[in-house]
């Protein structure tokens, strides 16, 4: 029995101390139409927020107005980054009083919210680090994105990704398996996986990883904790410049990584560094795959197989100045899995960014 069905992760939200710019940058480069706001204009006076989409992705961008914002500490302690990631479900006060009952944290108790276009209905709890989750119905609602909000259109140039395939959380030595108890007790996710430091280490540093999923097998939460190792692991350097857990990187699916990764490229993002010798060990380890293999090595894009088929996958470096939050592109060939074949040259990739950084 699925003890609280979920719809789906109906929007991740950043807060960030300038909406107006971060909305600028996800709609440049990401392609995402800004297509609601809520500031001073709409009556809203504490905090400005931008909501972005591209298909069944949305994104919102929140930014304080003045230091007395309840959230201000958030931001000063953890910097630009998610602060919720909410998702859509049938009854928010049931999913609400659920979780609560079960031994979750409440941050905000069921709360509608109304204007002459309907009533939206949501409530939060809190989960690792200063991260919430959202329950949200908007069944009766009518206008855009919820009360406070006006349609805001300025569209972006699609670059072909489609919905937020998992999104990865951090969390401390010896806590992973106390995030993952939550997860399974409280809202009823299973254990999808397991990566132990085995599968997923290099010669200076090692995490451990286990994702859950919920009862549809529609939102895949991978958590990760350090493990011993002769240097910081990236794991440990996330959680010293975020101050504590929180949201390392969040994956988004496309069905032509080679297209979206062009766009990509050509728009300035910048990506991790796969040395090619990484390619010349593809056609043994992987077999055959459909796509121009050097087209992948050009664009710098990981391929890994399973026994169900293969994916695609590579690695934003971070989008912001403390190295935190990342983006990964995905595109699954048939493969449900993480890319675990690829993590010893994921990994190398990144310590070759902490090593510039002073970090490793």
């Amino acid at each position: 029995m699925d003890i609280m069905p979920i719809r789906r992760i109906d929007h991740v939200r950043f807060f960030v101390s300038n909406a107006k710019q971060a909305a600028y940058f996800y709609r440049t480069m990401f392609g995402f139409n800004v297509v609601a706001y809520a500031g001073l204009e709409t009556g809203v006076r504490h905090e400005a927020s931008y909501v972005l989409q591209q298909n069944d992705i949305r994104f919102v961008l929140t930014a304080p107005y003045k230091a007395d914002h309840p959230k201000i500490d958030w931001l000063v302690k953890h910097g630009d980054g998610v602060c919720d990631i909410a998702f859509e479900v049938d009854d928010v006060v049931r999913a609400y009083s659920e979780a609560v009952r079960r031994g979750a944290r409440g941050a905000q108790e069921p709360t509608v919210l109304k204007d002459d276009d309907g009533e939206v209905h949501i409530a939060s709890i809190h989960t690792y680090g200063d991260v919430v989750h959202t329950f949200i119905n908007r069944d009766r609602y009518r206008g855009v994105f919820m009360p406070g909000f006006k349609e805001m259109f300025i569209p972006g140039e699609p670059i072909g990704v489609y919905e937020i395939d998992h999104i990865v959380g951090n969390v401390e030595l010896g806590k992973m398996n106390y995030w993952v108890d939550f997860y399974r007790s409280i809202m009823g996710f299973e254990l999808l996986v397991h990566f132990s430091d085995d599968d997923i280490s290099t010669e200076y540093s090692a995490l451990m990883s286990k994702v859950v999923q919920d009862g549809r097998g529609k939102i895949k939460l991978p958590i990760n904790e350090p493990a011993e190792g002769r240097r910081k692991s990236q794991i440990e350097e996330y959680l010293e410049y975020n101050s504590g857990p929180g949201v390392q990187h969040i994956a988004l699916l496309t069905d032509d990584i080679i297209s979206t990764m062009r766009h990509l490229r050509a728009r300035g993002m910048q990506f991790i560094y796969v040395p090619q010798t990484y390619y010349e060990e593809v056609p043994r380890r992987v077999g055959t795959i459909e796509e121009d293999l050097r087209a992948i090595a050009e664009l710098g894009i990981l391929v890994d197989r399973d026994e169900e088929g293969y994916l695609l996958q590579t690695f934003t470096k971070t989008v912001q100045d403390r190295p935190t939050l990342f983006f990964e592109i995905i595109q699954r060939k048939g493969s449900r899995g993480f890319g675990k074949g690829n993590f010893k040259a994921l990994f190398e990739a990144i310590e070759r960014e902490q090593a510039m950084r002073g970090n490793l």
